[in-house]
This record gives C-alpha cells, sequence and structure tokens, in this order.
C-alpha cells in the first residue's frame, strides 16, 4: 500500500470525526448566518427551537451531504497537504520549514473548495428549508439528491459553485492559519511535555516511519502525551482557522442561499456590501460563538483520527 493512498485514506478518518462532532455546531452557525434570521435570537435559541421541532435528529439535518463531503475534502485536505509538504521536505530530519508548511496548505485549501462548495450548497439548503417552511411555504426538498435534482434543474451545473470565490478565500486562507498553528503548537508541547506524540511528524515525508512501528513499546506518558497534543494543536489551530475566516464564511453561506429564499443572486463583493449595509461588520461574524464553540472539538477529534489513522495504515507495510 502506497504512503500517497495512506495519507488520502486517514484523512477520510479525520472528515468522519469531524461531522459526527462538528455537524450539529454547524447545523446553529447556518441558521444565524441566514439572510431572514432573527438577529434578535442567539444559538441558545435556536438550538431550543430545533431540538424542540425536529428532536436531536434536526441538529444533523444535511448530514448526509456532509459526510460524503467532508470525508472527501478531509482526504484530499490532509492528503495533499502531507504529500506536498513531504515532497518540499523530503528529509526526514528535524521538523517541516515554514517555506513547506505553508504553500502545501495552501495548495491543499484552493484544492478543497472544488468539493467543499457544491457539496456545502446542499448542506445549507436543506438546513435552511425549516425556516422556510415556518415562514408559510412547503418543504423544497426532500433529501440531498432532491435538492442537488432541483439545483441542476433550475440553476445548471454551475449553481452548485455558487460562493466558490468565498469558499476558495476561506479554504486557501483559513488552512494556512490552521496548519501552521497545528504544527507550531505540536512541536512547542512535545518539546515541553517530552517524548514524542505518534502521527503527524511522519506523515507524508516518505521516511521509514519508525514512529508508527514503535506502538507497542509506548509508554503511558507516551500515550498521554499523543493524545493531549492531538487534542490541543488541533483544537487551538480550528479556533485560529475561525476566527479569521468567518467573514468569507458569512459571504459564502448567504450566496449559497439567496437563490433557496428567493432573493435576487450576488457575487463576492456585492454580497460584502450588502450584508455590511444590512447589519454593519458584526454581520461578517454572524454565528461566531457556535463556529468557535465548535471549533475545538471538531478539529481536535479530526487531528486525532488523522494522527490514529495514520499511524495504524503505516503499521500496516502491506
Amino acid at each position: 500500500m502506497g504512503d500517497a493512498f495512506k495519507d488520502y485514506a486517514a484523512g477520510i478518518a479525520a472528515g468522519i470525526a469531524t461531522v459526527l462532532i462538528g455537524h450539529p455546531f454547524d447545523t446553529i452557525k447556518v441558521n444565524l448566518q441566514a439572510k431572514d434570521a432573527n438577529k434578535r435570537h442567539g444559538p441558545l435559541h435556536v438550538t431550543s427551537n430545533i431540538v424542540r421541532r425536529d428532536g436531536v435528529r434536526g441538529l444533523y439535518r444535511g448530514a448526509s451531504s456532509s459526510f460524503l463531503g467532508v470525508a472527501a475534502e478531509s482526504s484530499v485536505l490532509f492528503g495533499c497537504y502531507s504529500q506536498i509538504k513531504g515532497m518540499l521536505h523530503p528529509s526526514k530530519e528535524g521538523d517541516a520549514p515554514y517555506s513547506a508548511i505553508i504553500p502545501a496548505a495552501a495548495v491543499a485549501g484552493a484544492s478543497v473548495s472544488l468539493i467543499l462548495c457544491p457539496t456545502e450548497l446542499v448542506k445549507c439548503r436543506l438546513q435552511m428549508q425549516d425556516r422556510e417552511s415556518r415562514a408559510g411555504g412547503q418543504r423544497k426538498y426532500n433529501g440531498p439528491f432532491d435538492c442537488v435534482s432541483k439545483t441542476f434543474k433550475q440553476e445548471g451545473l454551475r449553481g452548485f459553485y455558487r460562493g466558490l470565490s468565498a469558499t476558495a478565500i476561506r479554504e486557501s486562507l483559513g488552512n494556512v492559519c490552521f496548519f501552521t498553528t497545528y504544527e507550531v503548537i505540536r512541536k512547542y508541547m512535545t518539546k515541553v511535555l517530552g517524548g514524542r506524540p505518534v502521527g503527524a511528524p511522519r506523515v507524508g515525508t516518505h521516511s521509514e516511519p519508525d514512529s508508527y512501528l514503535a506502538m507497542a513499546g509506548q509508554t503511558i506518558k507516551d500515550i498521554a502525551v499523543e493524545g493531549t497534543t492531538g487534542i490541543v494543536s488541533g483544537g487551538v489551530a480550528g479556533i485560529v482557522f475561525w476566527a479569521i475566516v468567518l467573514p468569507f464564511d458569512v459571504m459564502k453561506t448567504r450566496m449559497q442561499t439567496e437563490q433557496a429564499v428567493g432573493a435576487a443572486k450576488h457575487g463576492f463583493f456585492s454580497t460584502f456590501h450588502m450584508i455590511r449595509k444590512e447589519s454593519g461588520i458584526s454581520g461578517l461574524y454572524a454565528g461566531l460563538s457556535p463556529t468557535l464553540v465548535r471549533a475545538f472539538p471538531a478539529n481536535a477529534a479530526a487531528i486525532v483520527a488523522w494522527e490514529l489513522a495514520a499511524r495504524a495504515l503505516y503499521e500496516n507495510r502491506a
């Protein structure tokens, strides 16, 4: 089994973990960001309404498309990042420099935007249709496949890439911040806590992954360092990602859900000015609290899943 396949397969595990932990927070965020959202209501009120109306399963509205989309996105993101970083820093001596981390993260982020844009469009429209039905309309979509079919009939293939510009900026800039933060914290914590976490340091380096093969000899301290480092580095990196790129995410959500609520279509800059005119700069940070609350556990889970999956795959040298 080639190293490239292992890197991409480990990314799928990260995506599944992200959706399981983070999708409910994402549903709340989308409801807060949408055009007809009631600005007086906060995340707790929105959560209460969703659970009261549809139960906990309502928080996973659109999750089926997310599982497919995020699994594919994470596979490309982590796989591309690992492979490009490995090509830019082929030596197994020391940690990768920023000259390898930053371009690898930027290219990986730009690549996944092509996958994320259509899948997030379907997810956002499914998450928003409950509010539309409460306003007197009927449900437009019976599920993700119905949403795909109707979007294609009404808007064509281009309709699935509404908000691509905002998505691409969010992913490129955001993942540079994410992976840089992750690598810095991982390096620092490993140095301070001692030991060496088994996982990401060897992913994508195309070297003999000694650390993966040393699992049997791990001490309790090694396991504790590994788990703590993955949780903290992934969680903090996720918070940094969203704190920086949330305005682009708000713009993306508005661009993707306008057609669903019958609003006029707007481009990148017109959407920015529209949000600023309606709600001020604070409107670009709609959904900030559930996004940041989601960021730590979802990204911590993603990093831990990625590192564990990579270790398991690299241990199997068949």
